[in-house]
């Protein structure tokens, strides 16, 4: 595929250098310096192009609200994006003076995500996939499916019990959530722009994993794969975003970890199994 005449045709824009920054089962992904500023253009393998319609829409309903902190659509073709580079530093690669004062503005950020209400609860495509009506239902669903998917794939018996058990248990929490919001999802630091000059939040990316449901599971999943127990950064999230019952994050949290577990345990990536398992049990015996 010729990406400077894709970029040019669909721009009319001077193109020169380009850069393949990824590539992978999903997408290719390419950096390209034109006349103007650079484009980040995706090219979509055959079987994921549905991922490409969630990325447009996504970005869609973010767009009004938080233009200047997410790429912005150029161009859609059959399989190809063409969107705007978002300036900054992954935050995975930095190492800020004041992690509190960055993790406040992470915290801040996912607060404007998740004014956006979304009318149902589950997976996000360019609709919401097989919708429920409440939270509850939803976190059951999901639970069980994970769950199941836990015990097909080999995990401890005894700690898939503990898991249901602790979930029955405390279920009931589930329905403090009203409305379903937008959810990031994948709310880390390697999704995380910022200035290292200025240690300035400039955005995120990455909206691959969005779902429909209660803001809190995204604020879990951040504490859950980026905090993992540092005050500075809890702290700094706690007071960019406001304060979080303990007992709804920590659920979300068993459930990030169940889901991660079967991740890694389904394409054979072992490395991080008992760990995980422990994180898991650690949180069903609180």
């Amino acid at each position: 595929m010729d990406v400077r005449q894709l970029v040019r045709d669909a721009t009319g824009l001077e193109v020169g250098e380009v850069v393949e920054r990824t590539g992978g089962q999903l997408s290719s992904v390419y950096e390209v310096n034109t006349s103007a500023d650079p484009l980040i253009v995706k090219v979509y393998a055959p079987d994921w192009r549905w991922k490409q319609s969630k990325e447009v829409h996504v970005y869609g309903l973010l767009a009004h609200a938080l233009h200047q902190a997410i790429p912005n659509v150029v161009h859609v073709a059959d399989g190809i994006t063409i969107l705007t580079k978002l300036d900054g530093v992954p935050l995975s690669e930095l190492d800020p003076p004041d992690w509190r004062a960055v993790y406040a503005q992470l915290g801040a950020l996912l607060k404007r995500i998740h004014t956006i209400e979304q009318p149902e609860y589950g997976y996000l495509t360019d609709r919401i996939l097989d919708p429920l009506p409440d939270n509850a239902q939803y976190m059951r669903r999901q639970f069980t499916k994970k769950l199941d998917e836990f015990s097909q794939l080999g995990g401890d018996r005894s700690l898939g019990i503990k898991i249901a058990e602790h979930v029955d248990r405390h279920q009931q929490v589930f329905a403090d959530n009203t409305a379903a919001s937008l959810c990031h999802n994948d709310f880390h630091e390697g999704n995380i722009l910022v200035d290292p000059q200025t240690w300035r939040v400039s955005g995120f990316i990455d909206v691959e994993n969005a779902i429909a449901a209660d803001p809190l599971i995204d604020v879990a999943k951040t504490i859950q794969y980026s905090v993992r127990g540092n005050r500075a950064k809890l702290d700094g999230l706690a007071d960019g975003y406001g304060p979080t019952p303990t007992d709804r994050i920590d659920l979300y949290r068993l459930y990030h970890s169940l889901e991660l577990w079967d991740w890694f345990s389904s394409i054979g990536e072992t490395t991080h199994l008992d760990s995980i398992a422990k994180d898991m049990a650690d949180l069903v015996a609180r």
